[in-house]
């Protein structure tokens, strides 16, 4: 018998970060909400677009040579790029959409952008920039933090501390920290930012049922997120399920019983039971 979808995101997210496939996890996600989706064909997509954009490199190409052919292809050729006009449509946060609609976020462009270089033999990796994810090439030759949502340009320091004063103000911390926020992501960081997104989106719609979905592969992904075990159970209060809601209260006053909301959540535990009783 077949896993079901959520079998095989749990099974890939259970294995080593090496051996996790970026792309058909994040297909994964979309085909939980689409179930016709035919993952095969998005993966053998991304191949198409890298056949295509290593069709035009010279030989013995050099990573600029490599850098300047991928983002040919996407912004060019392929047409991606980013949706400021809808920019919290769910859409953007299914890949197949993306490809399909040719607009997306700066993650989904950044994992699109990932898996055409891997296949290109790029040495890239996700970078969790707040507000705004970005990829990095590291090579011998130095690095380049690049932005797929901007058509892959190349960004500068200075380029990234106004980026961060447009989204944070002139006196926010980041700024000193600029360095300290290119780290690498895993992969496993790179979905769970993704299903944090559409987690938010839901939420802010009032879509409590797609929200829990989001938050279950959330915890799938990384189980030691306390804050989201406090978030699913609250979801499940809203939902009605108490016994749901009072199971994950329980875990995250086990993981933090010094929390500062650890009161309220006792009193919401409470009036939960009576209810039950």
């Amino acid at each position: 018998m077949l896993p079901s979808v959520r079998e095989r995101f749990a099974q890939l997210v259970s294995g080593p970060e090496e051996e996790l496939d970026l792309a058909e996890a994040a297909l994964l996600i979309a085909q939980e909400e689409q179930p016709d989706l035919d993952i095969t064909v998005y993966l053998r997509r991304l191949d198409e677009v890298a056949t295509a954009a290593r069709a035009r490199l010279p030989q013995a190409p050099e990573p600029r040579d490599l850098i300047h052919s991928l983002n040919v292809q996407l912004f060019h050729e392929e047409g991606l790029a980013g949706n400021e006009s809808e920019y919290y449509d769910p859409r953007n946060s299914f890949l197949n959409e993306v490809l399909d609609r040719k607009r997306g976020i700066p993650i989904t462009l950044s994992v699109i952008y990932l898996e055409v270089g891997r296949r290109l033999g790029l040495p890239l990796v996700g970078v969790g920039f707040p507000g705004h994810f970005l990829v990095k090439y590291t090579g011998a030759d130095g690095e380049r933090v690049l932005d797929p949502f901007a058509g892959g340009a190349t960004l500068t320091l200075e380029e990234l501390a106004q980026k961060l004063r447009r989204m944070y103000g002139d006196a926010n911390p980041f700024l000193g920290q600029i360095p300290q926020l290119l780290v690498p992501a895993s992969k496993k960081d790179i979905l769970v930012r993704m299903l944090h997104n559409l987690k938010g989106i839901y939420l802010q719609a009032n879509d409590f049922a797609r929200a829990l979905a989001a938050i279950d592969r959330i915890l799938l992904v990384a189980p030691d997120l306390v804050m989201e075990v406090r978030d699913r159970g609250a979801v499940h209060q809203r939902l009605g399920h108490l016994q749901g809601a009072l199971q994950d209260f329980r875990r995250y006053l086990e993981l933090v019983p010094d929390a500062e909301d650890a009161e309220a959540v006792r009193t919401i535990m409470s009036r939960m039971m009576a209810r039950l009783n």
